[in-house]
């Protein structure tokens, strides 16, 4: 069985058989998933009028502690929401309602941001939607093989430089 990627793949060593063109066989497919898979969890997330940033600062309060609280580098830290999002995420957030921004109580210069009843209502009822979606965009894998993916990829990963804090 053939994909795309390997038609690719075909016509390089057809015309630069100089060349060893096997990366562009691991990125390639990786960046073809990344498409496919973002494109479907665009549409879980549109479904509840969020997107993937304001779905990840959700879930990462709402993983984080039980008061579901963090202040707006620990949201960074722990999220997959760059910096310069950061801001824009959590006005339009605390504009839908979903969280709350307050002065620290442990830090007077400090804010805090807290989900809601409203936003853990909302993520609650998202993440098993989320978690449903993924497991479909994985089905063609055995749960043995999401495990070896999974471990390559981490140790890809890390050669890279992505290490967990």
């Amino acid at each position: 069985m053939a994909d795309h990627v390997d038609l690719v793949l075909e016509q390089w060593r057809a015309r630069r058989p100089d060349l060893d063109p096997s990366p562009m066989g691991v990125i390639g497919r990786m960046s073809r998933l990344g498409a496919l898979f973002d494109a479907e969890l665009r549409r879980n997330f549109g479904k509840h009028d969020l997107d993937r940033a304001s779905f990840d600062v959700l879930a990462t309060l709402r993983r984080s502690n039980a008061e579901h609280s963090l202040t707006p580098a620990g949201l960074m830290h722990s999220s997959m929401v760059t910096s310069g999002a950061i801001s824009q995420r959590l006005d339009r957030l605390e504009a839908r309602g979903l969280v709350t921004r307050a002065p620290s109580e442990t830090d007077r210069r400090g804010v805090l941001v807290t989900l809601t009843p409203e936003g853990l209502e909302l993520i609650d009822k998202v993440l098993p939607t989320h978690v449903d979606t993924e497991s479909q965009l994985l089905s063609g894998l055995s749960l043995a093989e999401r495990d070896q993916l999974a471990g390559l990829l981490r140790t890809l990963l890390e050669s890279l430089g992505d290490k967990r804090d």
